[in-house]
């Protein structure tokens, strides 16, 4: 027999309101890249990325987002997240981009998208087993 435990009211506004802002900063970038602002352009060709594959970018992180917002496809979407992420830390390494102010970000956002689920989702709070 499995018990669920509901998460406390604070666990459930804190995961709200770091989901909001995650997924506002994640969508100001799709978007900028989506519309092909030109700073976005210059800076994923300074990468190494050629400017044709900057809507590709922003078009898959637009759709690993509205997985993540879909309750039900949360998991789902946080593992894709997770996986672009990768990408992003991979593509600032690739540059040797500096530690702390610009290599390290795709974690912290890493960790911003998993928290919420971690907070608010008993099947992720009894895979990631904290402090037990």
């Amino acid at each position: 027999m499995t018990t669920t435990h509901q998460p406390s009211r604070a666990a459930t506004v804190t995961a709200v309101v770091i989901t909001v802002l995650t997924a506002l900063f994640l969508l100001f970038d799709s978007v900028t890249k989506l519309i092909r602002l030109p700073f976005v352009v210059d800076a994923t060709v300074q990468m190494g990325f050629p400017d044709s594959s900057v809507r590709i970018i922003g078009g898959t992180l637009l759709v690993c987002l509205v997985l993540y917002l879909v309750p039900r496809t949360a998991i789902l979407g946080a593992v894709l997240l997770t996986g672009y992420l990768g990408g992003a830390l991979c593509a600032q390494l690739r540059i040797e981009a500096p530690l702390f102010s610009t290599l390290l970000f795709p974690i912290y956002v890493g960790v911003l998208v998993w928290l919420p689920l971690y907070l608010r989702n008993d099947l992720v709070r009894r895979i990631v087993k904290v402090g037990r």
